[in-house]
């Protein structure tokens, strides 16, 4: 049998710890060249937002290339370790540092070739599909199926160079250890786990100053405090602290000396200790993937409410108002798409009012912005004003970052102008959450025609800012598809928006105001979003994947030992019932622990970042995000716990 063969039959005879593993390569390889496929496709610099979703793919593909780095150190260290009884008995056989070295180097090796081969078939089985959800999920139009002779080889290249690397960084755990070191290496009996107060004090201090940090005001040095203090406490947490908890709860014997709870308790400090380094992975990768799919989501789900609470689907934003405003090319094109529409025009100036930012226009337009809406109007005299208050639920939250004061009925009102102020009383007040977006003010002050006009001539003429709204019912305010009558329409007035500002240009303006529409609007921030929403969930998917793996490996390393234990046990009457139950609640402990600390740290960074943007209400992406990896954590506990219980079964008496 030669050397090769001998490294093959090695891998095949331990395929049970091998294939998670082996699984997990193939699949980081899949994504890897899948991405490969995009990036390098012949026709995606053609498309509009090729280049920035191809630039997107690449930033991926550098996450899972650098990932699959450290899962696949972290994974061979595991077998070697597991293995040292293996090497110990071929030490004593005859066999040399060197060629024990060169059997780890070409196991190593034959997995990455072999992972290489199934990661890039299933990526050409797999490319029409990939290529075909990535056009439609960003938005893009689809992309021919080519051969991807360039994402091959760099792929190819990438994960040799990978595997071999970490096949010579594996050279330093096998050591130069002496026989009798590892033969006994697995067998030797554990000390009782121990922790410092003093670093777990040092944990939970890490953890609070992170949490601290995040709710003063985000700046790029209390991000990083926040980020490594967070790193360094999760480490401790696992390492130190809980440790010490078990270990106080251990004395509790009213408590711990009951049924197996004895039993599962004792052996959870020697894994809490043993494993300290793959659960803070485990829940660093979660929490990292956690945190972006929330924040995307999250903007995902602010950018359609903005689209369904906004009530006109074209607006034309001037900046030179005018009597005669030319709208005629969007009304013949709405005439010629059949459309049903009102129209109003909205002129008004910022000031102040008593040191508070307002917004000024006349009860004509309002009372048209009114009648449009279906909501009442109102009756000024030349000395009276109407207040209306425009904060919507996020300007009521930043109240205090914001001037603002909410006049009642009676109240006297004095507008600062630039020469002068105007004091005029409050006879009646509105609430109109709307003007929040439309003209970006938390208060309007309404006046009378007559006196709007007397205002605007002690202004400078450059201050007056005005919109053209278009209500139209039949869009009604549901989110369309790509082919619906508002997503085309829309894409023929913005193509034409240079036309309407020509029309509305004077001789001394080039440039009148600007085009908006609701559906361009939306979907222009739903491309930029769905592209990582398109690339994080493939990276969550890695992720997922790998944290799974990562238990695995412990536990499979540990079955020897677990086996042996489970083995005297029985002996002593513990029953298959009872190692069932131990052994169920140890691997939850190991499975959802992570996942439970990565959701609260998901939310103690969340929060802060999302009302930055202000986005205050986040409970379905938490909520979607938070389902999705317990569901796949629990999807992998069920089969995980199996396999690990029916090898422990076949060691009881």
């Amino acid at each position: 049998m030669s050397f090769p063969q001998f490294a093959f039959n090695n891998i095949r005879r331990n395929g049970r710890a091998y294939i998670a593993f082996f699984l997990s390569s193939v699949f980081m390889v899949m994504i890897f060249f899948a991405y490969a496929v995009f990036i390098y496709h012949p026709y995606v610099t053609e498309l509009p937002m090729g280049d920035t979703t191809a630039t997107g793919m690449q930033i991926a593909s550098i996450i899972v290339y650098v990932f699959a780095f450290f899962f696949v150190m972290y994974s061979i260290s595991a077998f070697l370790k597991s293995r040292n009884k293996e090497f110990g008995i071929l030490t004593i056989l005859g066999a040399e540092p060197a060629q024990i070295r060169r059997l780890v180097i070409l196991e190593n090796m034959l997995i990455g070739c072999l992972s290489i081969i199934a990661g890039i078939g299933g990526g050409m089985l797999l490319s029409k599909l990939f290529l075909m959800l990535t056009t439609r999920f960003i938005g893009m139009d689809d992309l021919p199926f080519y051969f991807p002779m360039k994402a091959i080889l760099i792929t190819i290249g990438a994960f040799l160079l990978l595997f071999f690397c970490i096949s010579l960084f594996t050279l330093v755990f096998i050591g130069n250890k002496r026989t009798l070191e590892l033969l006994t290496g697995t067998n030797k009996p554990k000390k009782e786990p121990k922790a410092s107060w003093f670093f777990s004090l040092l944990g939970f201090a890490l953890l609070t100053v992170g949490f601290v940090a995040l709710r003063s005001d985000l700046n790029g040095g209390t991000i990083m405090l926040a980020a490594v203090t967070g790193i360094a406490g999760t480490y401790f947490f696992y390492s130190q602290l809980s440790v010490l908890i078990i270990r106080l709860l251990k004395r509790n014997r009213k408590t711990v000396w009951h049924g197996t709870r004895l039993l599962w308790i004792s052996e959870m400090s020697y894994k809490m200790k043993d494993n300290a380094r793959m659960l803070f992975m485990v829940t660093v990768v979660i929490a990292i993937a956690s945190m972006s799919a929330v924040v995307i989501l999250s903007l995902d789900q602010e950018n359609r409410e903005q689209f369904t609470n906004n009530d006109f689907a074209i607006q034309y934003n001037v900046y030179t108002p005018s009597d005669q405003m030319d709208m005629s090319t969007i009304d013949s094109r709405l005439e010629a798409a059949g459309l049903d529409y009102q129209q109003m025009y909205l002129e008004y100036f910022w000031s102040d009012a008593d040191q508070s930012a307002v917004s000024v226009m006349p009860l004509s337009h309002y009372n048209r912005f009114n009648t449009i809406l279906g909501k009442k109007t109102f009756q000024l005299d030349s000395d009276s004003a109407l207040f209306v208050d425009s904060r919507n639920e996020k300007d009521q939250a930043q109240i205090d970052r914001n001037r603002f004061r909410n006049y009642a009925e009676g109240d006297t009102l004095t507008l600062n102008l630039e020469e002068g102020s105007l004091q005029t009383r409050v006879t009646a007040t509105d609430v109109e959450p709307r003007f929040a977006t439309l003209i970006y003010s938390t208060g309007v002050v309404v006046l009378a025609d007559e006196k709007f006009e007397e205002v605007t001539q002690q202004i400078k003429g450059n201050r007056l800012s005005g919109k053209v709204l278009y209500q139209i019912p039949a869009w009604g305010h549901a989110v369309p598809d790509r082919h619906s009558s508002e997503a085309m329409v829309s894409d023929q007035l913005l193509s034409s928006a240079d036309t309407i500002r020509s029309d509305n240009a004077s001789s001394d303006e080039n440039y009148s105001g600007f085009l908006t529409t609701r559906y361009g609007d939306f979907e222009r921030y739903r491309q930029g979003t769905a592209l990582f929403t398109f690339l994080g969930i493939f990276i969550g998917l890695i992720f997922s994947i790998s944290s799974a793996s990562f238990l695995y490996f412990r536990l499979h390393t540990d079955l020897e030992a677990d086996g042996k234990m489970v083995h005297s046990l029985s002996k002593m009457g513990l029953s298959f019932q009872e190692m069932k139950r131990s052994s169920t609640v140890q691997i939850a402990i190991l499975f959802f622990l992570p996942i439970g600390v990565a959701i609260i740290e998901t939310l103690v960074v969340v929060k802060p970042f999302l009302t930055e943007f202000g986005i205050t209400n986040y409970t379905m992406p938490v909520l979607t995000v938070f389902g999705a990896f317990v569901l796949a954590q629990t999807f992998y506990f069920i089969i995980i716990r199996s396999r690990y219980i029916a090898s422990l079964r076949k060691m009881m008496v």
